[in-house]
């Protein structure tokens, strides 16, 4: 068995949770926390398992760390402390582990990382004798494996998009809802994630990375962003109202430019209700969320994916699937020794030992 921490159990941490302890050679021996009120629950409790798991949650980071754990699932946002979690998954990479996280958006392709990032976790890694792998929270596979996969499909490609589509009327990150995506603001309001530039960090390192699959060179990145208003106020049940006149959808892609044109596109629809912006793409059927993958050519072809999990937190099925790939890469990670890896490197794990298991 594989000695495993999760590190952090917000909507990333919890779903890890309960991905170790499904997983057949992973062994869940700690939970760390950072909000005074989950030290000392239950990690069953705190990942909604419906059952205990005899780990309770602490924060004592040092103790945990010094205990050197095979592995460490980090699930503590980087989105508004990215020096942190440097900080934090050098630390853990220091002790020899097995690091995989969704946490560090310069790192989805570690070879074109830049290099203030890249060099405190090579050395980092090599103090240590730990290993990394950073696949994104969006969810990572949406935007690098599957749709590499589904382009070895068909003979000519003229362009490969990705595309994720989401209601976030129920998402559990108010504060990622409002002030870092910016609905509910006036629509001149400036929120961090909308920055021209920042979509290009975030999502830039997977485009990278999809080119390098496909052997082609980007010209350039380039980005484009459509923002809709509420017609109406609408109320959400965990965020309370957001009033008519306000941000209420956002459309933006990240264009890999090849030879002048949009080849490779990562794409985001994203509404605080499913009113706005209706003749923007929707999911299947009505849905909250989906994740779609469409490559034009000859043929062309769609694979939607629509996940859930979690009851009414309609987030929680991307970020079950983000945090599954993540956990289920560790055991070959583990074979795999000391290093950085990222999404070319670590192939899709099949769920062995788990059909019908509860």
């Amino acid at each position: 068995m594989i000695p495993t921490v999760v590190w952090g159990t917000g909507n990333v941490g919890r779903a890890a949770v309960r991905a170790v302890a499904a997983h057949p050679t992973l062994s869940l021996v700690a939970v760390l926390v950072s909000n005074p009120a989950k030290v000392g629950k239950d990690a069953g409790e705190l990942a909604d398992l419906g059952r205990r798991l005899g780990v309770a949650a602490t924060d004592d980071v040092a103790g945990v760390l010094a205990a050197a754990p095979r592995a460490v699932v980090y699930a503590a946002s980087g989105d508004v402390r990215p020096d942190g979690a440097i900080e934090d998954i050098a630390r853990a990479l220091r002790t020899g582990a097995v690091v995989v996280t969704p946490s560090l958006y310069g790192m989805y392709d570690c070879v074109n990382a830049p290099a203030e990032i890249r060099d405190v976790l090579v050395r980092a890694a090599e103090e240590g004798g730990g290993t990394l792998f950073v696949s994104g929270v969006d969810p990572g596979w949406a935007n690098d494996v599957l749709p590499l996969l589904v382009s070895g499909l068909g003979s000519d490609i003229d362009v490969l998009r990705c595309q994720e589509i989401f209601d976030y009327s129920t998402y559990d990150q108010e504060e990622a809802v409002r002030d870092l995506i910016g609905m509910g603001h006036p629509l001149d309001h400036q929120p961090l994630m909308l920055v021209e530039g920042i979509p290009t960090m975030i999502w830039g390192g997977q485009l990278r990375m999809m080119a390098r699959a496909l052997g082609v060179e980007l010209d350039a990145i380039e980005e484009t962003l459509e923002r809709r208003p509420l017609e109406t106020a609408v109320r959400t049940e965990g965020m309370g109202e957001f009033a008519a006149g306000t941000q209420g959808a956002i459309r933006l892609e990240v264009q890999g430019i090849v030879d002048g044109t949009p080849r490779i596109v990562v794409e985001h629809v994203t509404r605080i209700h499913a009113s706005c912006a209706p003749d923007w793409p929707v999911p299947p059927d009505g849905g909250a969320g989906a994740h779609r993958v469409i490559v034009e050519g000859r043929p062309r072809i769609e694979v939607t994916v629509e996940a859930t999990d979690e009851g009414e937190n309609r987030a929680a099925g991307g970020n079950a699937t983000a945090a599954g790939r993540l956990v289920n890469a560790i055991d070959w990670l583990a074979d795999a020794g000391p290093g950085l890896y990222d999404a070319l490197d670590v192939p899709l794990r099949p769920a062995v030992g788990r059909l019908g298991k509860k």
